[in-house]
């Protein structure tokens, strides 16, 4: 893993094929940033192209992700790439978007699409790309130039879905609305829901034979308090008023 001790606030960048990075550098390592990646990358579903943020604590995790349809001609594999940046939230999302426009077209013209099969690709099989994303993180997030011209990519790159970020993004971030990523929650819930459950199954279980017991027990208190109030009437032990009177018959 490439790192830098750059004061930048793009944290950590990668570019993976669907799990497997391929290339990375983070900024700081001791913000644990990239461990956030190895949570999202699972997640991003390459059926079409999608352009998302996520936040978490201070930072927001933007990606790009490409689908088949963005490389009719290339090697199906290229559908399959994501690019990745995890940058302070104060930072906000134009910069953050621009800079992974700029990382993919630099990255697709130094691997052509077209020839590479990045699915055949080992982890860090792009390693020397490294380099170049700490040189764009730096640039992109410390120098005017570099600021300039992330907002001119996003303008130029990212108009055309501005309203599916609207849709999937801007309301949730304006609102202020977190999604928590250090713990697959929607995981943690199916399997709680599925232990809850089996405990629901096993308590009802319990509680039915509890009711058994209980109602098997009344039935023969009942049965026994029957038998005291006749006996007593009847003349325990011997029961003779009413076995006598009924010889005498």
């Amino acid at each position: 893993m490439a790192s830098s001790s750059s004061s930048t606030p793009l944290l950590y960048s990668c570019i993976a094929y669907r799990t497997t990075i391929l290339s990375e550098h983070t900024a700081s390592p001791s913000s644990a940033t990239s461990s956030l990646a190895s949570l999202i990358l699972p997640k991003i579903s390459h059926d079409k192209p999608q352009k998302l943020t996520y936040t978490h604590n201070q930072n927001f995790i933007h990606y790009i992700a490409d689908a088949p349809s963005d490389h009719p001609s290339a090697d199906p594999s290229a559908g399959g790439l994501t690019y990745l940046v995890i940058a302070s939230s104060s930072f906000g999302r134009r910069i953050p978007f621009g800079y992974l426009v700029e990382i993919k077209k630099q990255f697709l013209t130094r691997y052509d699409s077209e020839s590479t099969d990045f699915a055949s690709m080992p982890p860090y099989g792009a390693a020397d790309f490294n380099g170049q994303l700490k040189k764009l993180m730096v640039g992109y997030g410390t120098t005017e130039g570099g600021k300039q011209d992330a907002i001119t990519n996003v303008q130029r790159d990212i108009d055309d879905v501005r309203g599916v970020m609207t849709e999937n993004i801007e309301r949730v971030l304006e609102r202020g609305e977190r999604i928590d990523l250090l713990v697959d929650k929607t995981d943690r819930l199916g399997v709680g829901a599925h232990d809850f459950r089996v405990r629901s199954r096993g308590l009802k279980r319990r509680m039915w034979w509890k009711n058994v017991k209980l109602m098997a027990l009344l039935g023969v208190v009942i049965i026994f308090l029957i038998y005291l109030f006749v006996g007593f009437g009847c003349g325990l032990p011997g029961w003779s008023r009413c076995v006598g009177s009924s010889k005498k018959d």
